[in-house]
């Protein structure tokens, strides 16, 4: 590609349009080109990305904003602000699943609710204060995008989001702020749930989707983050109800590439001694991956009912002989 393109995508994150294309010179035969031989990549209708550097993104975060961005230098509206599974991706919240996301855009004035090349666009009003910018992109903040996933996306994604919220710094009372301005709006008795039982102890999304299994589960409202000590080892468990603990067990940390740097072996038999330590203070333990909440969910109740209830039958579910060895996160 000529210099000048190569200078001006670096200052637009990588990205280029068709326009500014053109007006360096390259006709549409020189973009299919550049596109057949693997040099841009068509990120949306009339924006382009460079191949290699698209292909070198995390797919989590990464690209999905570079696509956002994308749909930022296309459109003309004045008045948009991105919001849903889009500002959750900025502000790092998390998303339901952020490589297929959509681009979502909140707007005062729109024919209704559309999805229009691969953009959906919400009708609602906001207020000024639950505005802010980041990195550049006009977004609804944490408070009322907890609160837009909830209707979005229901319960389990909803709880997610809200414990993002605040894990980040939101309060309850600023959730339930935000809430009191959508309170005839559908799905407010899903959200008042989900601000209500929000808590900014859950270190993950998968730890909250996690939550709300046990919690559809009926066995009772789960401890988050139990630290157990020993003195010479210190563990803490994602969440336990009375002697029964729950891991939510993602699988990434097993894979060769895991962020730990380690070898899965390794942080297996890690893993191991962890499930060991744990089990030696009598207690039960289940382990829920991400298929068992979505692929095997049924299955997945039914085993982890029978695994609290042989817990129970074991070793009762008084707790008092373990505050010895309790701790808590500074």
């Amino acid at each position: 590609m000529y210099l000048p393109v190569i200078a001006l995508m670096q200052h637009q994150h990588g990205l280029v349009t068709s326009r500014q294309l053109s007006v360096a010179g390259l006709g549409p035969n020189d973009v299919r080109q550049l596109l057949a031989s693997g040099v841009l990549v068509r990120l949306r209708r009339g924006v382009y990305a460079d191949a290699d550097a698209w292909e070198a993104l995390e797919p989590y975060r990464a690209r999905p904003l570079l696509r956002i961005r994308a749909a930022d230098m296309t459109s003309t509206s004045e008045t948009r602000l991105y919001s849903h599974d889009s500002a959750a991706i900025v502000l790092g919240m998390g998303a339901p699943d952020p490589r297929t996301a959509l681009v979502h855009v909140t707007r005062t004035k729109v024919h209704g609710d559309a999805v229009r090349a691969g953009v959906k666009h919400h009708l609602a009003p906001y207020r000024s204060e639950d505005q802010v910018h980041v990195e550049g992109l006009p977004l609804l903040g944490r408070a009322r995008t907890a609160l837009d996933m909830v209707r979005e996306h229901g319960r389990a994604h909803g709880l997610a989001a809200c414990d993002a919220a605040m894990r980040a710094g939101v309060t309850r009372a600023g959730l339930r702020d935000v809430l009191a301005t959508m309170s005839c709006w559908p799905h407010s008795r899903c959200m008042r749930w989900c601000v209500e039982h929000a808590d900014r102890r859950a270190e993950s999304y998968l730890e909250s989707l996690v939550r709300d299994f046990v919690l559809e589960l009926g066995i009772g409202s789960p401890d988050l983050q139990v630290g157990l000590s020993d003195g010479d080892t210190t563990v803490f468990v994602d969440m336990g109800v009375r002697r029964h603990m729950i891991e939510a067990d993602g699988l990434l940390k097993y894979a060769a590439d895991n962020l730990t740097g380690l070898d899965p072996a390794v942080v297996l038999a890690r893993e191991k001694h962890r499930h060991d330590f744990i089990a030696g203070f009598k207690l039960g333990i289940s382990r829920i991956t991400h298929a068992d909440l979505f692929a095997n969910r049924h299955a997945a109740q039914r085993r982890v009912a029978r695994e609290y209830a042989d817990t129970c039958a074991r070793f009762g579910t008084a707790t008092d002989d373990l505050a010895p060895y309790r701790v808590r996160r500074r």
